[in-house]
């Protein structure tokens, strides 16, 4: 009698799934358990193949604060603060180093709110992680989120696939996607590259990962690492054409990278958009029923990634994510135009989803002009 909410988080039972169906791995997509790596070990104690890091750099990318010494030692910028911050270092950030999704995190823009930003990032995080443990950074003001994708092989051999910038996000949560990152320097993109490309090797990582930075006025730092495939994987395998789950599961199966670093190229751009089932009038709360209508649109450009149908039945028990849009094109403009047509013929009907809201994001004239981590605060000020 479990709910179905349950049984997608028991490792044994998804172990036990594998081994019934005479399954040679395991590919833990990009949800909870993705970065888990008690469940990474139990697949490989349980004699699978995991596709994905070794349970050990899952667990050394995982504690923020061991990260960033690692980073530090590899010569990669990250956001420090001095041990005893004075006001010239503000404002700062107290993050939890276990933390996720925003939760365990304060923002000290006085001096004298640094007890107490400290004590209430604690209580949370120990409550929601069982881990207080707590670091203090230096806060961008306006930073743009980058990340890098990166393939390591068993052999040594680590590329980066070019970047993806994903500061159009509300709650910490990323909406829209795009690659490349629009309006890099050229050099500043060939940095973060390698230096993507330094954190994997610092910390001997095979298979994919991305590994995330803050970006201002030309300066870019280590944010964290994300041991897994992640969710806007696809913007990145339109420009590049590569299956980045095809390339997983050859890395896992101890192939090498059958290409090198001057082999990637990147062509025009793409955009993704997440379409959630929530409802925007209701502070955006997940929506839960019965998707009476559901019909994709096509177009020129457009890849449709989703996982309902219509008369699905959307349970409180999954992430509220219904579907990806990705659209392809020679340019950021016409990338985007090709995601509004596909967004205004997407039919969801019986659950409210934030389509409408995408539309709205996506033609602003920020959008086009101006994109940082702030922006959808700026613009939808709730």
């Amino acid at each position: 009698g479990n709910t179905p909410g349950e049984t997608y988080l028991r490792a044994d039972l998804v172990i036990e799934a594998a081994q019934k169906a005479g399954a040679d791995a395991i590919h833990p997509g990009y949800g909870f358990l993705s970065e888990n790596a008690d469940f990474a070990r139990a697949v490989v104690d349980a004699g699978l193949t995991w596709v994905g890091p070794d349970p050990s750099s899952i667990t050394s990318m995982g504690s923020k604060i061991g990260a960033k010494e690692l980073m530090k030692s590899a010569g990669v910028p990250i956001l420090e603060a001095p041990e005893s911050p004075t006001e010239a270092d503000l404002p700062l950030l107290v993050k939890a180093s276990a933390g996720a999704g925003g939760r365990g995190m304060r923002v000290v823009r006085e001096p004298d709110q640094l007890h107490e930003a400290l004590g209430e990032a604690r209580r949370e995080a120990e409550g929601a992680f069982g881990d207080g443990t707590l670091y203090v950074e230096r806060l961008l003001t306006r930073p743009r989120h980058i990340e890098v994708q990166i393939l390591a092989d068993s052999h040594g051999n680590v590329v980066y696939l070019g970047d993806r910038d994903c500061s159009a996000q509300r709650r910490h949560q990323k909406l829209i996607e795009e690659a490349p990152a629009p309006g890099l320097p050229d050099d500043v993109r060939t940095a973060m590259g390698e230096a993507a490309v330094k954190v994997a090797k610092g910390c001997g990582y095979t298979n994919a990962g991305t590994v995330e930075f803050l970006y201002e006025d030309g300066e870019f730092f280590y944010l964290e690492m994300n041991t897994r495939l992640q969710v806007e994987h696809p913007v990145t395998e339109l420009v590049t054409g590569l299956d980045l789950v095809e390339q997983q599961l050859r890395m896992a199966a101890g192939e090498p990278l059958e290409f090198t670093q001057d082999d990637v190229t990147i062509t025009g751009h793409a955009i993704e958009g997440r379409i959630n089932a929530e409802d925007p009038a209701n502070d955006y709360l997940p929506e839960t029923g019965t998707v009476t209508l559901y019909r994709e649109p096509n177009g020129e450009g457009l890849r449709i990634d989703s996982g309902v149908a219509q008369g699905s039945e959307i349970t409180p028990f999954y992430d509220s994510m219904v579907a990806k849009i990705i659209a392809h094109g020679s340019s950021r403009g016409l990338a985007a135009q090709r995601l509004l047509q596909g967004l205004n013929h997407f039919a969801i009907g019986g659950v409210k989803t934030n389509q409408e809201f995408l539309t709205s994001i996506t033609t602003r004239p920020a959008f086009h002009q101006e994109l940082t981590t702030q922006y959808l605060g700026r613009q939808f000020p709730n």
